[in-house]
């Protein structure tokens, strides 16, 4: 098995073009921002005193990711697909909802982005898995940030989290 990380095939095409288009490259790597965002979501508190997460898992998609508005050139699979911006400060508001959202998971959830105009915040969990939540409820996007940004990309249809 060779090196994901320096594999050309990490990627669909289609993801690696929208991916590469967008600015990103293999070994893109920008922790100075990733900290920068780091510090102000730790500092960031909402009104009523809740928090966000921040863990490697998230620094590191921001630091390879962060920055990137990712759009795809291809109509999608099932759904249209959705421009992505990787800028977990689109979340900066929304403490409390993911607060909400990793206690229904069992896990900690940080803010990781935003689908189209806002329309959806995209977060990321202690073990990498993404999700979206838009005003219809909460959706699963993939294990990790590759396959969560295969999803969005492509415009394959994410799976509705439900409540157990």
């Amino acid at each position: 098995m060779h090196d994901r990380q320096h594999s050309s095939t990490r990627f669909p095409v289609a993801v690696d073009a929208a991916l590469r288009e967008a600015g990103w490259q293999p070994g893109r790597w920008d922790i100075r921002q990733a900290e920068e965002w780091a510090d102000a979501l730790r500092s960031h508190a909402s009104p009523a005193g809740h928090q966000h997460a921040v863990f490697p898992a998230a620094v590191e998609a921001w630091a390879e990711f962060g920055g990137l508005r990712i759009t795809a050139s291809a109509p999608g699979r099932q759904i249209a697909p959705a421009a992505v911006r990787i800028d977990p400060l689109s979340g900066l508001h929304l403490a409390r909802t993911l607060g909400d959202l990793g206690r229904a998971l069992e896990t900690e959830v940080s803010p990781l982005g935003a689908e189209g105009e806002e329309q959806a915040v995209l977060a990321i969990d202690t073990e990498g898995r993404v999700y979206s939540i838009d005003h219809t409820g909460d959706w699963f996007l993939g294990q990790d940030i590759d396959e969560a940004l295969a999803t969005l990309v492509t415009g394959a249809q994410p799976a509705r989290l439900t409540s157990s």
